[in-house]
């Protein structure tokens, strides 16, 4: 609008210039010159209107197309996020459904833990029983009747031992261990000492504390020479010792157990790991 207003206005001046130059005395030649010149001012000017008026009518066309994008973009995200909060409730929904459904799970879970607890205690009894008849067979196996002069193995020594290889065999090693010493002390001549002697060299062993397991496999060597766990007693010691890189004392006591003692479980693991170490084992 205001760039019409000026070329009227430019229209009018030079309307007023023409005139003016018309009344005016000047030469004729002139005053055709001058219009000549008007005329094509007058042209430029038209053209610079056209052009600048098509300038305006491009600029509005990228524009509008710009503003219709904007909409058609703006538009499908409103889409786009009624999708997405429709997701949101269904999610919400299914939530609610799953959570009711774990929770009924971990209810039938806990009662199934219940039974489970009331079957583990059975089978612990059970356990406790079979326990107490496979350490009556080691005592026998340990040195059969009792000798003369022997103390015959009470109850009380019975279930102290039962209770402290229970608890060795499930790994409560600071308990296990108490409760073997306990039996050394109050049972020292009964038939199980060697083997509670031998456990608590066990429980170094499992702990890598393999200087103290030595020490304890050494108390049995020493103090029971007729104890059912000689063979493995002198095995573990030879295992310790090449724990603590003293190969050639492991060695005299793997090759010392396969000389001592033909036949038994700890030979044939003695001539294994001999083997496994590229030496030639006694008797081969």
């Amino acid at each position: 609008m205001r760039t019409r207003m000026i070329l009227v206005t430019g229209a009018a001046l030079v309307a007023g210039m023409v005139l003016g130059l018309m009344l005016s005395p000047a030469p004729v030649s002139a005053v055709a010159k001058e219009i000549i010149q008007i005329q094509l001012d007058v042209t430029r000017l038209l053209q610079a209107q056209r052009d600048l008026q098509r300038s305006v009518d491009e600029k509005h066309a990228v524009l509008k197309t710009l503003v219709e994008q904007q909409l058609d973009s703006v538009s499908r995200l409103s889409i786009t996020m009624g999708s997405l909060q429709k997701s949101v409730q269904d999610v919400q929904a299914n939530s609610g459904a799953r959570m009711d459904t774990l929770s009924t799970q971990t209810q039938g879970f806990s009662d199934n833990l219940e039974e489970v607890k009331v079957k583990m205690a059975r089978l612990a009894q059970q356990m406790n029983d079979m326990q107490s008849v496979m350490q009556s067979l080691d005592a026998k196996l340990a040195g059969g009747a009792p000798m003369p002069g022997q103390t015959a193995v009470l109850p009380g020594a019975d279930l102290l031992y039962s209770n402290a290889l229970r608890d060795y065999m499930g790994g409560k090693f600071d308990l296990a261990r108490q409760q073997f010493l306990d039996y050394l002390k109050y049972f020292p001549e009964n038939d199980l000492a060697s083997n509670s002697q031998f456990y608590l060299g066990e429980i170094f062993y499992s702990q890598k504390q393999f200087r103290e397991a030595i020490g304890e496999y050494d108390r049995v060597l020493d103090g029971y020479p007729k104890s059912f766990k000689l063979a493995d007693a002198r095995l573990k010691k030879g295992l310790a010792l090449l724990e603590m890189d003293q190969r050639a004392s492991a060695l005299r006591e793997l090759r010392e157990v396969v000389r001592r003692h033909p036949g038994t479980e700890a030979e044939r693991r003695a001539r294994a790991k001999l083997r496994e170490l590229g030496v030639t084992a006694p008797g081969l």
